[in-house]
């Protein structure tokens, strides 16, 4: 076993020139080689590290947006009448009562009971988050797996396995694992190809003929010959549904909750149609519903047979061409504050954080050469809609979460979901974008919870914000608001639960009903 460093640039300052100026420069990341190494655990602070930016630098400020859209969105500050009941330390129950019970009026006019859950763990107020470690697991010869872990002391709790959206990774699921790893063992993985699962060394190299030009010198994968050990190497669904096989094999060792964000969630759904055997349970947090624009040689060979490149290294040269074209418009910071700014539904919250960590992996000299593999990677031999089907043809339980306010996979896409499996209890979350982990973490983590309990407990526990009786009752929908305590302020969550009864197009018209309502003085 070796010890291993991965070099991180230093901290980038988002300053006001920052988003406003095309960085010129890119700065070269130093990996050292890596040879038989297994697993390797260290701690992680995340409240004082070097890629943690200044408050006043955040990214959805007026001023870095130069009044561009500079309105202020703000998070729900709760109720003026009476002091919130923090649940601490409680994190399986909710309460309704007293000054609470009467609730709040929902937009068309219905009345809105209010569910206090806790916060995230303080601790500020002495509350313990549970610890954190770094760890890499080497699946294959060069194929290191980056990944974090929490909760290993719950040995006899059930494991609960995140998979990240596209171009983030295990830190995204800080507030999971330092939250829910204080019940659970808890595991959120990086894919090959991101976040810190990039690869170690060049998995290309060029002939002494040609040489290397000194703009290549800095990208890797734009060589002309492959290394052995990246032979056939593509960045597809398919590879990390292995991976995630693999790692729950090899690692956890046993059948886990599965939980996944975006195309965490594809990947999290095909994985378990693919080994029901292995999977206990799946949430799907705005799962895209697609995957990949180019034929699978398997499903479709006559058809991938039209396609001269798949996503394998090295880079045909005209790709080489339009990936660095490419690469340079999307990694710039500006773009990436951008994307933030849109998948975000409240704009108050810092994202600093992960704006420093995606912006540290697109420095990487393989980001370019990988992103471009899994740009023309072909799609899984499984799409979602019969991955959803072989799951329930299996008895997969299934969980949607989905944000209200995602302006990409919007809810339209989970109500489709619902449709196929009714009897999936379904979460909708507002003001919550593509990433409600992220946004409203505490709402996640309290639903996850509920929802785990009532698996474990064969159906003796409810189901979140359901009692026996509305979970026996319940046809369409009904909703409740979520309050909660964070950094001294109230916050308050919608969250629609939607029935075994409940239609797209009863969607519409309530939709439809509550807008006009709204509208009307």
């Amino acid at each position: 076993m070796e010890v291993i460093s991965y070099n991180s640039p230093p901290c980038c300052n988002l300053n006001r020139r920052l988003l406003a100026k095309k960085s010129t420069t890119r700065q070269k990341v130093k990996i050292p080689l890596c040879r038989k190494h297994i697993i390797l655990c260290t701690r992680v602070q995340f409240r004082s590290g070097s890629l943690e930016l200044s408050n006043k630098h955040q990214l959805f400020s007026d001023n870095v947006y130069h009044g561009k859209d500079s309105r202020s969105f703000r998070a729900l500050e709760g109720f003026n009448h009476g002091e919130s009941k923090v649940l601490s330390g409680i994190y399986d129950s909710y309460v309704i009562g007293g000054e609470d019970e009467v609730g709040e009026m929902s937009k068309n006019g219905e009345s809105l009971p209010k569910v206090l859950i806790p916060g995230l763990p303080d601790e500020s107020n002495g509350e313990c988050s549970a610890q954190i470690c770094s760890c890499f697991w080497e699946w294959k010869p060069k194929f290191n797996v980056h990944y974090e872990k929490s909760g290993s002391e719950n040995v006899n709790s059930p494991p609960v396995l995140f998979l990240p959206g596209f171009g983030v990774g295990s830190f995204h699921y800080e507030n999971q694992l330092k939250d829910l790893g204080r019940d659970y063992r808890v595991w959120a993985i990086d894919f090959l190809g991101q976040g810190m699962s990039l690869p170690f060394e060049d998995p290309t190299s060029s002939s002494k003929e040609k040489g290397i030009t000194e703009g290549k010198d800095s990208l890797w994968g734009f060589g002309d010959k492959t290394e052995p050990w990246a032979t056939g190497l593509v960045y597809s669904i398919d590879l990390w549904k292995d991976q995630v096989h693999h790692f729950v094999d090899e690692v956890i060792g046993e059948p886990v909750y599965i939980v996944g964000n975006s195309l965490g969630g594809f990947v999290a759904l095909y994985f378990a149609a693919c080994n029901p055997e292995l999977v206990k349970g799946v949430t799907l947090l705005n799962a895209t519903p697609f995957w990949g624009f180019f034929p699978n040689p398997i499903k479709s060979p006559r058809l991938a047979r039209i396609f001269s490149w798949s996503g394998t290294f090295p880079l045909p040269e005209n790709v080489r061409k339009l990936t660095e074209f490419v690469w340079r418009k999307i990694s710039a910071p500006e773009s990436i504050a951008d994307i933030l700014r849109q998948v975000y539904a409240d704009h108050s919250i810092n994202v600093d954080k992960v704006f420093s960590r995606i912006l540290e992996t697109t420095q990487h000299p393989a980001a370019a050469a990988s992103f471009a593999s899994i740009m023309f990677a072909p799609q899984g031999e499984l799409s979602f809609r019969e991955a959803l089907s072989r799951c329930r043809m299996n008895n997969v339980p299934i969980c949607l979460m989905y944000g209200k306010e995602d302006p990409w996979v919007k809810p339209v896409w989970g109500l489709q979901v619902k449709k196929q499996v009714p009897e999936a209890p379904y979460y909708q979350i507002s003001p919550a974008g593509h990433c409600p982990h992220d946004e409203v973490p505490e709402v996640v983590n309290y639903l996850t919870r509920g929802w785990i309990k009532n698996l474990e407990s064969k159906g003796a526990v409810a189901l979140p914000l359901l009692d026996d009786m509305e979970m026996a009752s319940i046809q369409k929908s009904i909703s409740k608001g979520l309050e909660f305590v964070r950094e001294g302020s109230k916050k308050l969550v919608r969250v629609r639960i939607l029935g075994s009864k409940f239609s797209l197009w009863d969607f519409i018209k309530s939709s439809f009903k509550s807008k006009l309502q709204t509208k009307s003085p």
